[in-house]
């Protein structure tokens, strides 16, 4: 080992989202926050010198001088992070391996790795890091049960100066909560972390921004709206500060106008909201009740009236979707102008109470976790085909995203922040055009 300890902290991508064979263009990429907190969670007397690469947007080097080797891991990573960690550890490097599917599988990511790290790293990962040094490094650290975003040691501002700037939209990424209060049937973030929210002082968010010297900020909260009584105070702060932001919502945000009020003058200009389906049996059975798609419409037009652009999800393979969805789901989008609609096969990632059930139905067809990405089938629908599932899913890609479905949508629907708008659409076209690259014929995935 050198004697500065160098780090190494990697981003894998799956094929789908790799900056050499990927189809995710750079008007669609912000800056990630994990590997760049990782950086500032480092302990200044270690004197480490810390390098990142994000094969998202670069290749990585044919080598890397590190003595030490972090890698987050997503389950479509996940082959390609053990392909890495192979690699470097068979030159001799120490590996560790943390994440959403580390936390969700460690016994298979231990396997692959010299340590691991599950749940939240920011206690964990500076003793790591000491133990490494001190040659007493353990296969596994675990978040602790008294782990808070409140402590100020938790709390350093992330190095974003250490990323390839040029291969984002914007470095000016930011979270005020982790977690999410809900307990959708497929989402990761109940099986991984729990349900128990997490909130960093709103004075150490005001002062990030202000230390970016930025106008323009991203949200990477899974559900900033979760405690209102929080996000009240949080959106009060942001208004001295004259900044326009988009982040995450659920679609209670419109149910509270105060709360809705306090966004649009905090600077408001764009949501992500998950409305995942039309069917308000769907939304039941897969235990996001409190969506009601009966005002879906009322909800969109709301927040177009505020100047706020909406980037709406939803997901296809439910067990009560049939080859009628597919165009249900199509004409809502552009009757109702969403600005950035994005579509996803329903997805069981390991761990989560959807994949159990699945499994449990001798459902689950493919265990290729690269092909777990949102865009592969890797389960049996239950009234469709899977061909039928693939070539719906891709239809309505294509047809939302024609120049005259870009034009329906957007051109009625003029916010602060067009310009941004019409560089997404853009890149997510070429994102609906591509998507049969990945898939190998009519009759299966790649």
């Amino acid at each position: 080992m050198s004697t500065r300890l160098k780090i190494a902290l990697i981003s894998p991508k799956g094929p789908l989202y790799r900056h050499r064979t990927g189809i995710f263009r750079k008007d669609l990429r912000a800056a990630p926050l994990t590997l760049t907190t990782l950086a500032a969670l480092v302990p200044e007397d270690l004197n480490a010198e810390v390098k990142i690469y994000d094969e998202g947007i670069e290749d990585l080097p044919s080598h890397i001088d590190a003595d030490l080797v972090g890698m987050t891991v997503i389950t479509g990573s996940a082959p390609r992070s053990y392909e890495l960690s192979k690699q470097f550890r068979n030159q001799g490097k120490i590996v560790i391996l943390g994440g959403p599917h580390v936390t969700l599988l460690p016994e298979e990511a231990t396997k692959n790795a010299d340590s691991i790290v599950t749940g939240y790293a920011e206690e964990s990962w500076p003793r790591l890091l000491r133990d490494f040094q001190t040659k007493t490094l353990k296969k596994r650290y675990f978040m602790d049960s008294s782990f808070s975003l409140e402590k100020k040691e938790n709390l350093p501002f992330a190095k974003r100066d250490l990323l390839n700037q040029k291969g984002y939209k914007t470095l000016n990424t930011f979270e005020a909560t982790r977690g999410c209060i809900h307990n959708c049937e497929f989402c990761v973030v109940p099986a991984a972390w729990g349900r128990k929210p997490y909130q960093k002082p709103i004075a150490h968010i005001v002062e990030d921004i202000k230390q970016r010297k930025t106008k323009q900020v991203l949200f990477y909260d899974l559900n900033l709206i979760a405690n209102k009584t929080y996000a009240k105070e949080l959106f009060a702060a942001l208004i001295p500060l004259k900044i326009y932001w988009v982040g995450l919502s659920t679609t209670l945000v419109g149910r509270d106008p105060e709360l809705l009020d306090l966004m649009v003058r905090s600077g408001c200009k764009g949501l992500l909201i998950g409305f995942e389906s039309i069917s308000k049996n769907t939304l039941k059975n897969t235990n996001k009740s409190f969506n009601d798609p009966d005002g879906y419409s009322e909800l969109i037009k709301k927040l177009h009236k505020a100047g706020i652009i909406i980037n709406g999800t939803f997901v296809f393979g439910n067990d009560d979707d049939d080859i009628n969805t597919f165009a249900a789901v199509r004409d809502f989008v552009l009757e109702n102008k969403i600005g950035l609609p994005r579509f996803s096969i329903l997805t069981p990632f390991p761990g989560t109470a959807l994949f159990k059930r699945l499994e449990s139905e001798g459902r689950i067809i493919d265990r290729d976790w690269s092909k777990y990405d949102g865009q592969h089938i890797v389960f049996q629908p239950k009234n469709m085909t899977a061909e039928q599932l693939q070539i719906g899913h891709e239809q309505v890609w294509k047809e939302v995203y024609s120049i005259k479905g870009i034009g329906k949508r957007v051109f009625g629907n003029l916010t602060k922040i067009f310009p941004i708008v019409i560089g997404a659409n853009s890149a997510y076209r070429y994102y609906a055009n591509n998507l049969s690259r990945f898939y190998t014929c009519r009759g299966g995935l790649v």
